[in-house]
């Protein structure tokens, strides 16, 4: 099996560097192996989360290194699954007590009160909101994983039962923009803060604009890079590109700020915005590209999520 480690040299001060690396690496999945050292099955997606945190790191005069290799000497590759495994089931298991104490207070109370039960309904949205976030880090299919999920669906049928129930009565960037009907580019197979991002620039920016595909070396030689490593409207210190260009633009749609928090927590998953919608929306768009082989028809018909998501947020208080 194939691994990623980065290896880190963090400043010891501001402290919130530290700590916020650490919060990054702990969302993202990474397993600690010994001092400054994190490790990562290799995929796309991991790659590029690393790659991000990278060029973080080094903006704040930290070090950062990253690795790919076959096999780490003194440990099996089973026994680093174990390290996996034993993360995963430590997060597993606040969902699994969660649920256990919502399924004693159904037990218990046998409540039917709207009140009682709508609270239920709540902590339980939140402990599956918890759960999808394991799991989707969960790269090694932690046994752990199952039950937990096996346990919330037990759980939500009987709070359902209970719900139906009859109730009784009673950073620093270039000053200029790009101009008008310019060309951006981006890396091909786009994702959530690509294909927001491309919808951002066309609808708010740059209605002439004109979107192509690069790999990243060439980006800049081709058009407007975006989301591009290195990029000025990229990623830059916590946010995603998509605040970049909001802020960059200096947009004041209120619906756009919302857009883009549901952006940052689905294309970052650091925890820094807690939106319902982030989960769904990601898992649409990956849903999209699925089904989408071509790159520029996954761009407008992602672009066409985004304008059915906004138009939404104005008819309802967020």
């Amino acid at each position: 099996m194939r691994w990623l480690m980065l290896l880190t040299t963090l400043p010891p001060k501001p402290t919130r560097h530290r700590v916020g690396v650490w919060r990054k690496l702990q969302r993202m999945g990474a397993v600690r192996l010994r001092g400054a050292s994190w490790i990562l099955p290799e995929t796309p997606e991991a790659t590029e989360l690393f790659q991000w945190l990278v060029q973080e790191i080094q903006s704040f005069r930290g070090e950062a290194t990253l690795l790919r290799v076959d096999r780490v000497e003194t440990m099996t590759d089973e026994e680093i699954a174990a390290l996996f495994h034993k993360a995963r089931s430590a997060e597993y298991q606040a969902v699994v007590q969660g649920c256990r104490e919502i399924l004693a207070q159904i037990d218990r109370h046998r409540t039917t009160h709207r009140g009682s039960v709508a609270a239920l309904r709540a902590r339980l949205d939140g402990f599956k909101r918890e759960l999808d976030r394991v799991q989707s880090i969960d790269y090694l299919e932690a046994p752990a994983g199952q039950r937990a999920r096996a346990l919330w669906e037990t759980t939500a049928k009987r709070l359902r039962a209970a719900e139906t129930r009859p109730r009784a009565t009673g950073g620093r960037h270039r000053t200029s923009l790009p101009a008008q009907g310019s060309t951006w580019v981006t890396r091909p197979r786009p994702h959530i803060d690509r294909i927001a991002s491309a919808w951002l620039i066309k609808r708010f920016c740059d209605p002439d604009a004109k979107f192509a595909f690069a790999d990243a070396a060439d980006a800049a030689r081709k058009g407007i890079p975006f989301d591009v490593l290195g990029a000025d409207f990229g990623h830059h210190g916590e946010d995603c590109t998509f605040e970049t260009l909001v802020k960059r633009f200096r947009l004041k749609d209120r619906r756009v700020k919302l857009i883009a928090e549901i952006v940052h927590e689905a294309d970052l998953h650091d925890g820094k915005f807690t939106r319902n919608e982030s989960t769904g929306v990601d898992l649409t768009i990956r849903a999209l590209a699925e089904a989408t082989p071509d790159d520029h028809e996954l761009l407008e018909r992602g672009m066409a999520i985004f304008d059915g998501l906004h138009s939404v947020l104005k008819r309802r208080k967020t």
